[in-house]
């Protein structure tokens, strides 16, 4: 549909049609999980037994609430923590690589760029696996050469961190390079005329204009941390994030205490995705 061209009114009908089945398609699975957390029955189906609040505050067996399962919340910990460092290391690179690409022209420039894209359209599965098979190898030789053991290049914690690490530094280099190149960098000249340092200049005048991209960039890599399930999944060893856990416990056929733990997530994704796009926004 083209704004301002007349369309038949049935094509326009046809049209709204479209679209409100393509946003119930999308929203209709999240609904039902939603509407799932609050039944008074041991399993997330049907029949409606009731409205209850147990799968969020029970505190007895089977009733077990979200906030007094020690499991879930124990899981939850370890995604924020591995969320925190692959925020902070992909915010780190990402204005490095930025200012790398943006600022300074050099050979290969283009296929370095291609290269640090490919994480994006490699499956995080294909990812995982090749993370830990090129890991376990180095971690063989080392061990072989120095007799040492290496644990961080084991499925672990840190591995998980280095493999999402591994794209979504990708996602926060993209967010920040689209506001450094809209930056007008006659300010830095005028900051450095007034006898200021290049590194000053950088520090007190473009990176507080990087701030909403910066910020709405580490909000995003929390984001794609906490949800990442297929590269996560290859890495991890015995302390399992929570797309983990809840995966484990859906095997075993898990009480509707994970549709409580999926509406907490998605409420928490909204308003982070909400405060990010509106930083990106921010002048």
């Amino acid at each position: 549909m083209i704004p301002g061209i007349p369309q038949p009114r049935a094509l326009r009908w046809l049209w709204r049609a479209y679209v409100a089945a393509f946003f119930v398609y999308l929203a209709l699975p999240l609904v039902v999980v939603c509407v799932f957390a609050f039944n008074k029955s041991q399993f997330a189906a049907l029949p409606w037994n009731g409205f209850t609040l147990d799968w969020f505050i029970g505190d007895q067996r089977p009733w077990l609430g979200v906030f007094n399962d020690r499991g879930i919340l124990e899981a939850l910990k370890i995604s924020a923590i591995v969320a925190f460092w692959v925020s902070a290391a992909s915010v780190s690179v990402g204005v490095t690589t930025a200012f790398l690409f943006v600022r300074h022209d050099f050979r290969f420039k283009q296929t370095l760029y291609v290269l640090m894209l490919l994480p994006l359209v490699i499956p995080g599965i294909i990812l995982g696996i090749s993370i830990l098979v090129e890991t376990s190898y180095l971690a063989n030789w080392l061990e072989d050469a120095t007799g040492l053991w290496f644990d961080g290049l084991r499925p672990g914690l840190t591995l998980v961190v280095l493999g999402q690490f591994a794209f979504i530094a990708t996602f926060a280099t993209l967010v920040i390079s689209a506001r450094l190149e809209k930056f007008d960098r006659s300010l830095e000249e005028a900051a450095l005329n007034l006898g200021a340092t290049p590194l000053g200049a950088v520090r007190q005048v473009t990176l507080p204009y990087l701030a909403p991209a910066i910020v709405g960039a580490a909000l995003v890599s929390m984001l794609m941390s906490f949800e990442n399930f297929n590269t996560t999944l290859m890495l991890v060893g015995s302390d399992a994030p929570l797309t983990i856990e809840m995966f484990d416990r859906m095997k075993q056929g898990s009480t509707p205490v994970l549709n409580a733990v999926s509406l907490l997530l998605i409420v928490a994704s909204s308003v982070l995705g909400g405060v990010a796009l509106a930083l990106r926004r921010a002048r």
